[in-house]
């Protein structure tokens, strides 16, 4: 992009406007520390090139832990008009509803502090991780076919979990317009013996302690307090979501080629039979990544209360990422429908939305940050300012600052661990390289991306939680 220009506007917030090419401006949350790793990659080329989409609106948002990814950056947020705007796979990623459940339970630190090796054996025998991991259940074609269109409400009917699971989830754990007709036979090959799996990468599942309270009314609400025990879990659609992608990626630009601003943004018209089949598709992929999360919460539950006999657990929240949403927004003042894209980037609902539960409606909708293998992360609340800055929207969690390669050649897989033990921290992964390529190092300060949302406001803090426990695939 030429003549590219970041302005700043105030202490957090950045803005590249329209140019020729771009229909809308930029809207970067960022901090001056932040703003200079976007500037080693990508990201401020990727979300003018998302500014060049036909049916875009103002502003093309770039979340505090914004960094470069495949078409759009990660951490950035579109909205588009739904008569002339597009849907875009690489504005939503590959790991469809990638995404992040927190569970409060009735331990404190006190009662596991002796136990933490044997809380992490047993889950890591008893939750599935790793690259191809398989799951614990078989599922017949028509099973999975129920999956991806009930999503947790599927798990909890077939008894893995309670109603209140699904009513803490985005969406009630259900996508609607998921058309199990629209997910090719190859993703669903691939899904098929992968649901109940951890998955590697950065997904994870993390024993937390409650830290620190910043706002004891929403934490009172959420159910938490300090020195409580908190469980997060951190996957997503598996191999039938990048399948998803993967598969409307060529079916899209088959049919209506690539923008020159970037193949990578290849699209369809929101409208069109594939920009619909796609959405239907994609929903369906979120619904197998909310299946997903239930049936591990309930492995979760069953490891834990054998360890501990009277164990509870509920659940928070859970938000997705890597999704789009038709939702109501003002635009030019006025309320209108629109499609939110989502990548690496967390919905932050203010007080009143009818979307959030009931029981958190009067504060808002609880936003969940996690932090690099390591570090703290935190609960945050949604916020008016939000959904007038950025569509809704904050950051996702720290976002990556090293490649997986660069993070091999600079430590090991022990270095990582021994590290991590020294803090009290024990942790299990699927291999050495798993573990080096996640180090806590290879990762944005996630203390300095929650102190922008929430001096900016676009997600005010609540709790901070420290990890005890470490599972990584």
């Amino acid at each position: 992009m030429e003549n590219m220009e970041i302005e700043k506007i105030n202490d957090f917030i950045w803005v590249i406007e329209k140019s020729k090419q771009m229909n809308v401006d930029v809207r970067i949350f960022s901090s001056e520390k932040l703003i200079e790793k976007m500037k080693e990659d990508k990201t401020f080329l990727q979300s003018s090139n998302m500014a060049c989409l036909p049916g875009v609106l103002n502003p093309v948002v770039v979340c505090p832990d914004a960094h470069e990814g495949y078409g759009a950056c990660i951490g950035g947020v579109s909205a588009m008009g739904l008569e002339e705007g597009v849907i875009s796979p690489g504005e939503i990623g590959y790991d469809i509803n990638c995404s992040v459940r927190l569970l409060k339970t009735n331990l404190k630190l006190r009662d596991i502090e002796k136990k933490k090796k044997e809380i992490i054996d047993k889950l890591f025998r008893d939750v599935p991780s790793g690259v191809g991991e398989k799951g614990r259940i078989k599922l017949s074609k028509e099973e999975l076919d129920e999956v991806l269109v009930r999503g947790a409400q599927w798990a909890v009917e077939k008894g893995y979990g309670k109603e209140d699971d699904w009513k803490h989830t985005e969406e009630n754990g259900k996508m609607e317009n998921a058309n199990p007709k629209d997910v090719s036979q190859r993703a669903k090959s691939r899904g098929m013996p992968q649901l109940g799996s951890l998955g590697a990468g950065n997904h994870f599942l993390e024993v937390q302690v409650v830290d620190e309270i910043f706002d004891d009314e929403t934490a009172k609400i959420f159910g938490l307090e300090k020195d409580q025990i908190t469980i997060m879990i951190h996957c997503g659609s598996r191999g039938l979501g990048h399948q998803v992608a993967s598969d409307y990626i060529k079916l899209m630009e088959n049919e209506y080629g690539f923008p020159k601003q970037d193949r990578e943004l290849v699209n369809a018209p929101i409208n069109s039979e594939l920009g619909k089949k796609y959405f239907s598709a994609m929903s369906a992929a979120a619904n197998f990544a909310f299946a997903n999360k239930q049936l591990i919460t309930h492995w979760v539950r069953q490891t834990m209360e054998r360890i501990f006999p009277k164990f509870k657990a509920d659940v928070v929240y859970d938000v997705c990422h890597n999704i789009a949403k038709f939702e109501i927004h003002k635009v030019n003042g006025k309320e209108r429908e629109v499609l939110v894209m989502r990548k690496g980037a967390t919905r932050s609902f203010g007080p009143g939305r009818k979307e959030i539960p009931e029981d958190y409606r009067k504060v808002g909708q609880p936003v969940i940050i996690p932090g690099s293998m390591g570090t703290s992360s935190y609960v945050l609340v949604g916020t008016k300012k939000a959904e007038e800055l950025s569509w809704g929207s904050t950051a996702h969690g720290a976002g990556r600052v090293e490649s997986r390669t660069n993070a091999k050649k600079r430590r090991t897989g022990e270095d990582v661990k021994r590290d991590l033990n020294s803090k009290g921290i024990e942790v299990r992964a699927g291999s050495w390289k798993g573990l080096v390529e996640e180090a806590p190092e290879a990762y944005k300060d996630i203390d300095e991306v929650v102190r922008v949302s929430d001096s900016v406001g676009i997600g005010r803090l609540v709790a901070k939680v420290k990890p005890v426990v470490v599972m990584k695939g």
